[in-house]
C-alpha cells in the first residue's frame, strides 16, 4: 500500500500521534515510550458492554500464529499496511465496538488513533504456530496478565485447544486457569476460545460436532478460581441451541474463515445470535478479506446482525 496520509479517525478528540505508516515506524524507532503514553491517554468506554448488551469485535491476531491465509488466498495477510488499512476501515464503521489483537497490531492502531473509545481484547497465547509440529503447544507468547492490566485493556483472550492424546494440554489448561484467576482479580474479562482438537494425517483438526464443542465448553468454563469475569468465544456449528445450553456464560461467536458463500455464513450467524447467551460476534478474516474486498459493506452487514 502507498504511505500517503491516512483518513483521520472518526472519533473526536486529540489528534492521533501518527497519520502515516512511515510516522509509526519513525516514532517507534525514536520514542518507544510514546506507546505507553498513548495507552495511558486512550479514551476508554464507560463499560465493556454497550447499552444494548451486544458486542461487535474485529479480530486480528491470526498473523502472530503464522496464519496468513484468508478466503483461500495463502498470502492474503502478508502486507501489514494493507491489513491495517482494512482494520482502520472496519473500526471506523458505526457499530463496531472494538478489536482483538496482539500487541504489535494493537499498538500500530493505537498510534494511528483507531482505538479511541473502543473495547480492546488482548491476545495472549499465540505459540501454537499454524502447521508446526508443536502447533498444539499454545504457549503464552503474546500479552501476559500484567501487560493487559498495564495497558488498561478491557479483556484478554486465550485459545484453548484440548487434545486428549497430548499430555501438553494440561500445561495449557493450568496456565490458562491461572490467567483467568489473575485477570478476574483485576476485574478484567477473560475470553476463552476452546476446541477439542487432534491430529489427522499430521494436521491439527478441531472437532466441530455439537457434542465436541459442548465438551470443550464444559472444560473451559471450569478454568480458574472464579468464573465471574469469564466469557466464551465459540464457533457457529450445527445445533447451536443445544451447544449454548451447555453454559450460562456470556458468549461471542467466532466468525472463522468460511468456505461457504457469505450469505450462508451471515444466515448462520443470524440464527445463533438469537440465542439468549450469545452476546455478539468476533470476526476477523471473513470481514477483513471478503471475496469482493468491500470491507465496509461486509462489516456493515455483520453489525446489522449484532446491533
Amino acid at each position: 500500500m502507498s504511505d500517503t496520509a491516512l483518513a483521520p479517525t472518526e472519533v473526536l478528540g486529540a489528534p492521533p500521534m501518527c497519520t502515516t505508516y512511515a510516522e509509526v515506524t519513525e516514532l517507534r524507532s525514536r520514542d518507544p515510550q510514546a506507546i505507553g503514553r498513548a495507552l495511558a491517554a486512550r479514551r476508554r468506554r464507560p463499560a465493556f458492554l454497550p447499552e444494548d448488551g451486544r458486542l461487535m469485535l474485529v479480530a486480528a491476531d491470526h498473523p502472530a500464529r503464522g496464519a496468513l491465509s484468508a478466503q483461500g488466498r495463502p498470502t492474503a495477510m502478508n502486507s501489514r499496511t494493507d491489513m491495517l488499512d482494512r482494520l482502520r476501515t472496519a473500526l471506523a464503521r458505526p457499530g463496531v465496538d472494538g478489536l482483538l489483537a496482539t500487541a504489535d497490531v494493537a499498538e500500530d492502531l493505537l498510534l494511528l488513533g483507531a482505538l479511541e473509545e473502543k473495547v480492546v481484547v488482548a491476545s495472549m497465547n499465540r505459540g501454537g504456530l499454524a502447521g508446526a509440529s508443536f502447533e498444539l503447544d499454545d504457549r503464552m507468547t503474546g500479552y501476559d496478565v500484567a501487560g493487559v492490566i498495564a495497558a488498561r485493556f478491557e479483556a484478554a483472550k486465550m485459545l484453548n485447544r484440548i487434545d486428549l492424546d497430548d499430555p501438553g494440554t494440561v500445561r495449557m489448561l493450568e496456565r490458562s486457569g491461572s490467567a483467568v484467576t489473575e485477570l478476574a482479580r483485576a476485574g478484567v474479562v477473560a475470553m476463552l476460545e476452546p476446541f477439542l482438537s487432534r491430529r489427522v494425517d499430521g494436521r491439527v483438526a478441531n472437532d466441530l460436532s455439537p457434542d465436541g464443542v459442548i465438551k470443550s465448553v464444559h472444560i473451559a468454563q471450569g478454568l480458574g478460581a472464579t468464573s465471574a469475569y469469564t466469557w466464551l468465544k465459540l464457533p457457529v456449528v450445527a445445533e447451536m441451541e443445544r451447544v449454548m445450553d451447555a453454559t450460562t456464560l456470556p458468549t461471542l461467536l467466532l466468525g472463522g474463515d468460511p468456505s461457504r458463500r457469505p450469505e450462508e455464513t451471515y444466515a448462520s450467524w443470524r440464527d445463533a445470535l438469537a440465542l439468549p447467551a450469545v452476546r455478539g460476534l468476533v470476526v476477523g478474516r471473513t470481514l477483513l478479506y471478503p471475496p469482493d474486498d468491500d470491507v465496509a459493506a461486509a462489516v456493515d452487514t455483520a453489525v446489522s446482525l449484532v446491533h
